[in-house]
């Protein structure tokens, strides 16, 4: 594609090429049933549910299985896709292994909770499958190794469920930043403001008869059932996830990887506090990193740089000609002490999504990897998990980007993985 083309030549163009896929989203044609997709849907909660609603709005995709733990779960979604495909003939599953044993599945997407995921799509890859994940992409770092070195080696296709990357705006931001408009970037700001919520004191109690417990935990350490913990509420416990951090993390570093690719990882230091009540996920987080020729600085709070206050979440992109200041949808930038949305010289180079569950179904059937696939993923991610060891060991980290461990670090090292509990070590 020249250089030279312009905005409304470059979008007729992109159109048209959409418009000349036979998977646009919202293009409604009849598609025969020997080329749809079959999906199963594990992990039905609320992004569970979203996931169902996405897919079964796709023409050339077939919802063939709902999976989850919780039968209120799974009877709500069956409920949901009946009032979207009244003739569906859904089957219902509690363990998902039973869906993986199915040789007339093709792909799945995963909602578990966050210390499933890795489990989940593994024995998905070994079982023929292709998958779509929910964020982040694993619990550990360890886990998001094994998962690359499967999806390798079974040849299978993955995306990360981080739906704004479809939108225009990360496109264009990333344009932006590699045309060099605001020179090289040399430091980017992140963050997200908000804490956890106060939970308990804990409730111990028998679970509920329509949940197995025993299963929801699986590889996590074992804890007696207590409402607190389950559901929405696991993220904001370290057995299961990392908080508000981890949780949306994914969401606002994606740009920066996409535009910058950082490389070579070297310090990280991170301090906060830990939250109130039972859960002991951080109640503000602030990260400082360290790479080639980059900081990257992540903050509970906005930075105090103009614009970052107005926005409950942000990238801050400082180069040496000039910055630029975006959350999911608008963007702002700063040369010279003019200030723009956009950059009308630097052209439009990057293909436009389709939609991002839409650019999985074309990737599986073309048998490519699509724009958040795991490689991309597991990159962007291991910086998260990274700075909550250092928040959890309260002291900065060196970090061997080659070898993916800390330096002369042991007790370090040992949080890159967890053992998982007896019987439940499925990988």
């Amino acid at each position: 594609m020249s250089h030279l083309l312009n905005r409304r030549r470059f979008l007729k163009q992109s159109s048209a090429a959409a418009l000349s896929l036979p998977f646009l989203t919202g293009f409604t044609r009849k598609v025969a049933p020997s080329d749809r997709l079959r999906v199963a849907h594990i992990g039905l909660g609320g992004m569970g549910t979203q996931h169902l609603k996405w897919f079964a709005g796709l023409p050339e995709v077939e919802i063939a299985a709902l999976c989850d733990l919780d039968e209120t779960h799974l009877a709500s979604a069956q409920k949901t896709l009946l009032g979207l495909q009244p003739d569906t003939k859904v089957q219902l599953y509690s363990d998902f292994r039973r869906i993986l044993e199915r040789k007339d599945i093709d792909a799945i997407t995963c909602a578990t909770p966050d210390h499933w995921h890795a489990q989940v799509a593994i024995l998905a890859f070994e079982a023929g499958k292709d998958v779509y994940g929910e964020k982040p992409l694993s619990y550990s770092v360890r886990e998001g190794q094994k998962m690359l070195k499967s999806l390798k080696r079974h040849d299978r296709i993955f995306q990360l469920g981080t739906q704004i990357h479809a939108g225009d705006n990360y496109h264009r931001v990333v344009e932006i930043i590699r045309s060099g408009a605001i020179g090289n970037v040399h430091t980017v700001r992140l963050w997200k403001p908000g804490a956890p919520p106060v939970l308990g004191p804990a409730n111990y109690q028998e679970p509920p008869s329509t949940l197995n417990w025993d299963f929801w935990l699986g590889p996590a350490p074992y804890s007696k059932y207590t409402p607190e913990r389950c559901h929405f509420n696991y993220r904001y416990f370290l057995d299961y996830s990392g908080g508000v951090y981890q949780d949306f993390w994914s969401h606002i570093a994606d740009v920066v990887w996409w535009a910058i690719n950082p490389q070579n990882l070297t310090t990280i230091s991170a301090k906060g506090e830990v939250g109130e009540g039972i859960g002991n996920t951080p109640k503000w987080i602030d990260v400082d990193y360290q790479f080639d020729n980059l900081k990257i600085h992540w903050t509970t709070t906005p930075p105090n740089v103009p614009g970052a206050a107005n926005r409950g979440i942000g990238a801050y992109f400082e180069g040496d000609k000039g910055t630029l200041l975006c959350d999911y949808n608008t963007r702002e930038i700063n040369i010279g002490g003019m200030l723009m949305n956009d950059v009308e010289t630097v052209p439009l180079s990057i293909q436009r999504s389709p939609g991002h569950q839409q650019n999985f179904v074309n990737a599986v059937k073309t048998r490519t990897q699509p724009e958040s696939n795991l490689e991309y993923a597991r990159q962007m991610t291991l910086p998260m998990h990274l700075g909550l060891i250092s928040w959890r060991l309260g002291r900065e980290l060196h970090w061997n980007a080659k070898k993916e461990k800390f330096r002369h670090d042991g007790e370090a090292n040992d949080l890159l993985s967890r053992d998982y509990r007896k019987g439940w070590d499925w990988i």
